[in-house]
């Protein structure tokens, strides 16, 4: 594929303009470095702010708050005189015309095009599961699973106070890959560590967690070493593991693996992602998932002047599909800004090589396993892993008062046995429990075992106390 060179950039008599749309670590981090050069950029995303994906799940799981781990858009780039930030989303590309057209109805004009949208859910044609599965890619997909997750509890609280007993706090986690993992040590975590002494009839410690993965061992992008560790790290915070195991319907309070029927309180989805959209938009080869196939340089086919980068990117390194996790996503956000300071110099591109220091998962409270690359080699799992993973996060966030904050929840979570951002917002209906409390009422075996039952709590009287009281008074 032919590169583009510096002469149609010096016929323009103008700076050129740059769209860049997405942002994520892809979109932002080109951003930034497209703010030391003399052009104009304009930042396309639906939303006002940049989400640490990383972290997401402890939103999720109500250990860190939503604006720990969110930034404005605006406020990244604001040093950046040549950088404007428009909240919209693209609903067409002329690639020819080389314009963008917007939800707003206004068109933007580009010469070099950044797209960096990432990817959203897959539930492998079955669309209607995600009612009841929601998956884990935004804001407000981790407030509504820690809205989930902790109606739960308060609802078996409720139930067995008016009842004497309540269905079984079970949760299915339908994916292992790091984001199910994460999702099913948390859940594992704050129900045995965190909330052990904030209920009054109900035991949180009680509660179950399965994870589901179709393939032979969870964390399958991770060497197999690390893959037994993790598995054995669940295992022993009280979650139960299923490989090789496929799930065949979702419905409200229930999962289908094959014949057999998993009820549950909540149901997580971390098994597939779609790439985003705007790829096929382009008119560029893509592969299954909807990734834009590209070459050495981030350019689809016959788009020299269009660098896809992140998720939304199909290119592969040394005959493996590079990852679509935030590393690859930066490096690549980085590249087409240099890619593109290369164009206005009138020198070659070069080519887009990523840079692999190595990656890592947590499972829970000090556990972790980190397969590093670099500035050494090592295999860890455990307490180091658990350290590493930490300071690797706070280093990447972006914002001095993001880093202080979260270290400083996550040191008031680690001493207190306390999370800070347990709270209920929205409905107070949670989707399955009313069929679950009909079962588990025509059949009592299915109720909590091994719990006290304690006796239903006895109607109010016709006459309220207060009244009663006053007139004995008298």
């Amino acid at each position: 594929m032919s590169q583009m060179t510096a002469k149609p950039v010096a016929e323009l008599g103008r700076r050129p303009r740059v769209a860049v749309v997405g942002g994520g670590f892809a979109g932002v981090n080109a951003a930034q470095a497209l703010g030391k050069l003399p052009v104009d950029v304009t930042v396309l995303d639906r939303r006002n702010h940049h989400i640490f994906q990383p972290l997401l799940y402890q939103v999720a799981l109500a250990v860190l708050s939503p604006a720990q781990i969110a930034q404005p858009i605006r406020t990244i780039v604001s040093g950046n005189a040549n950088t404007e930030v428009l909240m919209d989303e693209v609903t067409g590309i002329d690639s020819r015309a080389r314009k963008l057209n917007l939800v707003s109805g206004a068109v933007i004009a580009y010469d070099y095009l950044i797209l960096a949208t990432g990817a959203t859910h897959s539930y492998f044609g079955h669309e209607e599961w995600a009612k009841y599965a929601p998956g884990l890619k935004s804001i407000e997909d981790a407030t509504e699973i820690r809205r989930r997750v902790l109606l739960a509890f308060e609802l078996a609280e409720r139930h067995k106070l008016e009842h004497g007993w309540h269905p079984p706090l079970d949760f299915v986690i339908i994916g292992g890959g790091p984001t199910g993992v994460e999702l099913a040590g948390a859940i594992s975590d704050i129900a045995r560590l965190y909330m052990k002494h904030d209920f009054r009839h109900i035991d949180p410690a009680m509660a179950r967690v399965l994870l589901i993965e179709g393939s032979p061992r969870v964390l399958g992008s991770f060497p197999e070493d690390l893959s037994a560790k993790a598995q054995k790290q669940l295992e022993e915070i009280g979650v139960k593991v299923w490989t090789n195991k496929h799930v065949s319907e979702v419905g409200p309070g229930y999962v289908m693996v094959g014949d057999e029927r998993i009820e549950a309180v909540v149901i997580l989805w971390a098994a597939g992602v779609a790439a985003s959209p705007l790829g096929r938009m382009l008119g560029a080869p893509t592969d299954k998932r909807g990734a834009v196939i590209v070459d050495q340089q981030l350019n689809p086919e016959g788009l020299p002047d269009v660098f896809v980068c992140g998720d939304l990117a199909h290119f592969e390194q040394d005959g493996h599909l590079v990852p679509g996790v935030a590393q690859p996503a930066m490096q690549m956000g980085r590249f087409a800004a240099r890619a593109i300071a290369a164009d206005l110099e009138g020198k070659p591109r070069g080519n887009f090589r990523y840079f692999d220091k190595g990656d890592m998962a947590t499972i829970g409270r000090l556990a972790a396993v980190a397969k590093i690359e670099w500035p050494f080699k090592a295999h860890w799992g455990g307490f180091m892993a658990w350290v590493t993973w930490l300071v690797v996060h706070i280093y990447f966030l972006i914002g001095f008062r993001n880093r202080l904050t979260i270290f400083a929840t996550w040191a008031w979570t680690y001493f207190s046995f306390r999370d800070g951002a347990r709270l209920i917002t929205g409905d107070q209906r949670l989707s399955g429990w009313d069929e679950l409390t009909r079962e588990s009422a025509q059949d009592p075996a299915k109720s909590v075992p091994g719990q006290e039952q304690v006796p239903p709590i006895e109607p109010l009287t016709q006459e309220p106390v207060g009244v009663a009281a006053g007139k004995s008074g008298k």
